[in-house]
């Protein structure tokens, strides 16, 4: 981006996000034809299943022109974002839950990046996630062309069994009769039943980096803003995603796996957790001295860790601080998509204790977030300590300094994390820092970890106490993106349909 235009941009925000981005207003009328639904594959809500096929069975190269001329028809947000979550879980196979899979898993990131924006800017990161699910759809269909089918009607349980039924499968690891009994819950329980029950099998085990915790946060915080009408083969595929063996050579159930420990041993050690937990004390010095801990520590040690600061009277949120930062410097000691899950696994298992009620299930989201970040480090234990980043002043003010910061994270992403730390203790609204970061999210930004890891750097920044919120949001420099990154493809791409 020319630093001109970059200058213009900070300084007049949404008047000038107008200009850069204005070609996302022209969108051209475009119609789309009609076509068979395979009955191989389980049925949508009727509201949604022709946009759903639209999605599905469009070409890549014509499907950003199909949607946008619906919008000028009058197609609204909420409709374009329910059915590309459920077109990615009709027809992405979640397991791995990860590599393609990211295109379901991105839809948050990408709705929560658009309720940040502008409304000039709105519809980028919404485009961007349609043309991720089509290059993950094509994936999919290389490997396999795996689809969600219907549920075995047969199998599901009755309402007042499926709880019971669902929680003996998930315990055994038995797909089949998860299906039916999950099936059977999204028909019968309230969102908040199946979310408890799901936040703890999410954080069960390690397979995945975290991906399973950061499924069951990214897709019920989806739900909430599409409607629940579409809840049924979301929470099928989610099922299916959290019972992904990944390689196992046996069952977990009847196993002792690596994976499986933490949560084994926190299962017990929970009720050492002194009652009245959750009316401790904020400490910035328990904060810290739980981040040094977590250098060195095992996954046992660092959840015994928590269970001493608890019990010493620490409050919840004061341990969340050092796990969002012990996330950061991982990112800050080996920018990559190991310690970058460390982010987005924390920002998810803090979403799901902050919306969870059951105490026994808080807990152990607490303690087995403690417990993943020594697998996140990948045995590094020496590199950056976050806790003596010196701030370094940029040598402009206002807009310039905001350049000069984000032409540093290109070129050099220490600098531009020392010279973040500097602006924000002279200016405490992050607001124009996170305004230009976003904003290049969706001109460079290229990979669905762009859109996942800059909304929950975002995101998280607003839940932790200063002065550590500072310099977790300046280790974010490791991985966003600079003025001197290339443009996005997709933008150049969309510009061009747009603009016809």
């Amino acid at each position: 981006m020319h630093r001109r235009r970059f200058l213009g941009l900070a300084a007049a925000g949404t008047a000038a996000s107008l200009g850069d981005l204005g070609f996302l207003a022209r969108l051209p009328r475009v119609s789309a034809a009609d076509a068979a639904l395979d009955r191989r594959m389980v049925r949508l809500h009727p509201s949604i299943e022709p946009l759903v096929r639209l999605l599905e069975e469009t070409p890549q190269e014509r499907v950003l022109e199909e949607v946008a001329a619906r919008i000028r028809r009058g197609l609204t947000y909420r409709e374009v974002v329910a059915a590309l979550l459920l077109a990615g879980v009709r027809n992405i196979q979640p397991r791995p839950v990860g590599f393609k899979f990211h295109a379901v898993l991105v839809v948050n990131s990408a709705h929560l990046a658009s309720q940040a924006s502008p409304d000039g800017d709105r519809w980028l990161p919404i485009f961007w996630a349609i043309d991720a699910f089509k290059r993950s759809q094509l994936a999919d269909v290389r490997s396999g062309d795996w689809s969600l089918g219907p549920v075995d009607e047969k199998a599901v349980p009755a309402a007042g069994r499926a709880r019971a039924a669902f929680e003996r499968a998930m315990d055994a690891w038995d797909e089949a009769a998860a299906d039916a009994a999950i099936a059977g819950l999204a028909r019968s329980a309230p969102p908040q039943e199946i979310f408890e029950l799901l936040a703890r099998y999410g954080a069960r085990d390690f397979r995945e980096i975290g991906h399973k915790a950061i499924y069951v946060a990214n897709s019920f915080r989806t739900l909430d803003a599409i409607g629940w009408e579409h809840a049924e083969p979301v929470l099928r595929s989610l099922a299916y995603a959290l019972l992904d063996r990944d390689g196992a050579p046996g069952n977990p159930a009847g196993a002792d796996f690596p994976a499986d420990r933490p949560y084994r041993h926190h299962l017990g050690a929970v009720s050492r957790i002194r009652s009245g937990w959750l009316g401790g004390s904020p400490s910035a010095a328990a904060s810290t001295g739980l981040l040094r801990a977590l250098r060195q520590a095992t996954p046992l040690e660092a959840g015994e860790q928590v269970i001493a600061q608890i019990n010493d009277g620490v409050a919840p949120a004061s341990i969340f601080d050092a796990l969002f930062e012990s996330a950061a410097e991982l990112m800050m000691r080996a920018p990559g998509i190991l310690s970058l899950h460390a982010t987005t696994f924390t920002n998810a298992v803090q979403y799901c204790w902050r919306r969870c009620r059951d105490d026994r299930t808080r807990q152990l989201l607490l303690l087995q977030n403690a417990a993943f970040l020594p697998l996140f480090r990948g045995g590094r234990t020496t590199g950056v300590e976050i806790d003596r980043l010196e701030p370094a002043a940029p040598a402009g003010e206002g807009p310039a300094a905001i350049e000069e910061i984000f032409g540093d994270v290109s070129r050099d992403p220490l600098s531009a994390s020392r010279k973040m730390l500097a602006f924000l203790a002279r200016h405490p609204d992050p607001a124009p820092l996170a305004d230009a970061a976003r904003r290049l999210i969706f001109l460079k930004g290229t990979d669905s970890h762009d859109y996942k890891y800059s909304s929950a750097v975002l995101e998280d920044y607003a839940l932790m106490a200063p002065p550590l919120r500072d310099r977790y949001l300046a280790a974010s420099a490791f991985y966003l993106k600079g003025t001197g990154d290339a443009d996005s493809p997709l933008v150049a791409r969309t510009r061009a349909a747009l603009s016809g």
